[in-house]
């Protein structure tokens, strides 16, 4: 079977080392071809960006093809730019939470939805194939293609948030925001501002290699300082790209994509929205999520890992929301993947109109204390055959029953297994996820 380049959201690796200026230039390459010639093209703020830009569209050129670049930009925007201006696809360079030496290429369609997973793996195939590496019949004189500068991208994605707003104001709202050194810089503190809410905004500086370092969506401590230092209302923080988003109350309390995916939920029901109350979310979810919603007369439909399984999903079965714990919500509605911005904004609106605290809203369910390690592991993609391992998790979710459960994967985008398991009580999830780390260690070094 043939390597596939891509994992849970593109190909990503260290920049100039897994993910070379050669392999981006041939991904660009299989973008004119498999997609077609009109690009849109964004990167968030690392280092290696502009050297993946520049192989990358030379690549989208080689084929006479016209990369549209945006420049840094949310991903969430390129999704929409590339639906808005009728181009044939769409590349986002950055990975995403990842720290400052990694990078990634991942692909939208026309439609601005993520590649289906055979596409990606006839991209992948032909990308190490040697015909990615022949230059016979390319086009030559005025038929090489050239780059189309999109001065307006950025305009264009923040008009289109702020349209999302019903009420068209956030005016009263005292919001603390963690751009995270990211892409969200230039996007979420504006959009807030232009709405009304007083804003408190930090990391919206960059020199490339400070993205996502103790700060953003992966390390909340930075904003809930910034919360109670202000007294803001409401914290929000994105990671590199800003497709996610995850809240501190006025109290410094997280709240993740569970209780976002909850309150917007059943905000969008009580207003008759949300079409057969479907809540679309992935076994990531809390234990906690899924016992509240069903309660309250939800459907809660899991997927695997990824917002792009989950907007599968919500096509299929007619869906409007849907989303990950990790923050990535799709508001189908507004946009085609998971969108950060859009999401705060929807949050904040319900916040508004219905003038409650976040701390208020949040008590629409209760979390189950959840334990979570990754497993440093380069033999992890053996884990399917793992004969010791299942059997440790099942003996594991026998003890717990249905007072809890466990989960073990692979990472998607780094060398890394999963440990993940939910009960009543703290201490009964760390003592399951313990004796899972444990075998796992001895079986997938």
């Amino acid at each position: 079977m043939t390597r596939n380049l891509f994992g849970t959201d593109g190909v990503r690796g260290v920049a100039n080392q897994d993910l070379s200026c050669d392999l981006a230039f041939c991904l660009g390459r299989a973008a004119a071809r498999f997609l077609g010639p009109d690009i849109c093209v964004g990167r968030d703020t690392r280092l290696s960006g502009t050297m993946l830009e520049s192989a990358l569209t030379a690549g989208i050129m080689v084929e006479g093809g016209r990369p549209h670049c945006c420049g840094i930009i949310p991903t969430p925007a390129v999704a929409l730019l590339t639906v808005q201006s009728g181009l044939d696809g769409g590349i986002v360079i950055s990975a995403s939470h990842n720290p400052p030496e990694f990078n990634g290429i991942k692909f939208f369609s026309s439609k601005g939805m993520k590649l289906p997973d055979e596409l990606e793996e006839e991209i992948s195939a032909w990308v190490l194939s040697d015909a990615a590496h022949r230059s016979e019949g390319l086009p030559t004189g005025a038929k090489v293609g050239s780059i189309v500068k999109m001065r307006d991208a950025r305009e264009r994605y923040i008009a289109h948030a702020i349209d999302t707003v019903e009420g068209g104001s956030l005016s009263g709202l005292v919001v603390a925001v963690d751009c995270g050194h990211g892409a969200s810089c230039m996007c979420t503190p504006i959009a807030l501002q232009r709405l009304g809410a007083t804003v408190h905004a930090i990391n919206t500086g960059f020199n490339g290699t400070d993205i996502n370092v103790e700060c953003g969506s992966t390390h909340l401590e930075p904003l809930r300082e910034l919360v109670l230092r202000t007294g803001a209302d409401v914290g929000l923080a994105h990671d590199g790209d800003a497709d996610r988003v995850l809240f501190v109350d006025d109290r410094g309390e997280e709240i993740d994509g569970d209780f976002i995916l909850a309150i917007c939920g059943a905000d969008l029901a009580a207003r008759g929205k949300l079409k057969g109350r479907e809540l679309v979310s992935t076994i990531m979810c809390n234990l906690g999520f899924t016992t509240a919603m069903r309660s309250q007369g939800f459907e809660v439909v899991q997927t695997q890992v990824g917002d792009r399984y989950v907007l599968e999903r919500m096509l299929a079965d007619g869906a409007i929301l849907g989303g990950e714990q990790s923050g990535h919500i799709i508001f189908l509605e507004h946009n085609t993947t998971g969108d950060g911005l859009v999401t705060a904004l929807q949050l904040l609106s319900i916040m508004k109109r219905c003038e409650r605290s976040l701390a208020e809203l949040s008590g629409i369910m209760k979390r189950y204390p959840q334990v979570l390690v990754n497993v440093h592991s380069e033999s992890k993609d053996a884990l399917d055959d793992c004969k010791a391992v299942w059997d440790a998790v099942h003996a594991v979710q026998a003890g717990l029953g249905e007072r809890g459960r466990v989960l073990v994967r692979t990472s998607g985008t780094e060398p890394l297994v999963r440990v993940m398991a939910e009960a009543q009580s703290h201490d009964a999830a760390r003592d399951a996820v313990d004796r899972l780390v444990e075998v796992v260690k001895r079986e997938l070094p």
